[in-house]
């Protein structure tokens, strides 16, 4: 399966205005850095917990068979468009009628087709995410991403090897889907 992002989470103001006052910085020169780095705690959060923290539109490409097929992108709240592929990257749009497409929504989506269709790959268009904005954001998710975009700002000389600090982490462990295999 293939995942493409394609509305990407914004944490927006007031998760820099946190981030600002977690760090104890009132100038505006450092917004669009601090800003990038929001932006790459939510991602790592998100490939932590395997759960997208804020709401996004993403499109998932999953083969045409009769067998389930569980979405890779959580929690799934909508479903909001189909699309066949042909071999030669043509979509064609498709309805999303109950006798084609049988699906379950909730922690994690699940696809199957109930009658045939013809081509080479079914694209779906979902929207994902634990909330729909900043502010709406469980407080250990959120104090997660502000304490890692505080440690990574802190540490731009790269001395960190990358990995999220213990304090981080301890944060989000709950939030964590484990799957086997």
């Amino acid at each position: 399966m293939l995942r493409t992002i394609v509305q990407a989470p914004t944490p927006g103001e007031p998760a820099l205005v946190e981030l600002k006052h977690w760090l104890g910085i009132n100038r505006p020169n450092e917004d669009e850095t601090l800003g990038q780095i929001l932006q790459a705690s939510v991602t790592i959060c998100e490939a932590f917990t395997g759960k997208a923290p804020l709401r996004q539109t993403v499109e998932e490409i999953i083969p045409l068979s009769g067998s389930w097929h569980e979405l890779i992108s959580r929690p799934v709240h909508q479903l909001t468009g189909a699309a066949l592929l042909s071999p030669d990257g043509s979509r064609e749009v498709i309805e999303v009628p109950a006798d084609a497409l049988e699906w379950r929504l909730g922690s994690s989506g699940c696809i199957r087709l109930r009658r045939p269709l013809i081509g080479d790959n079914l694209a779906v268009h979902l929207v994902v995410g634990i909330a729909a904005d900043w502010t709406g954001l469980p407080a250990p998710l959120r104090h997660g991403i502000i304490r890692l975009a505080a440690y990574n700002f802190r540490d731009r000389e790269g001395q960190s090897h990358g990995l999220p600090p213990a304090s981080v982490t301890a944060l989000w462990r709950p939030w964590r889907d484990v799957r086997l295999g």
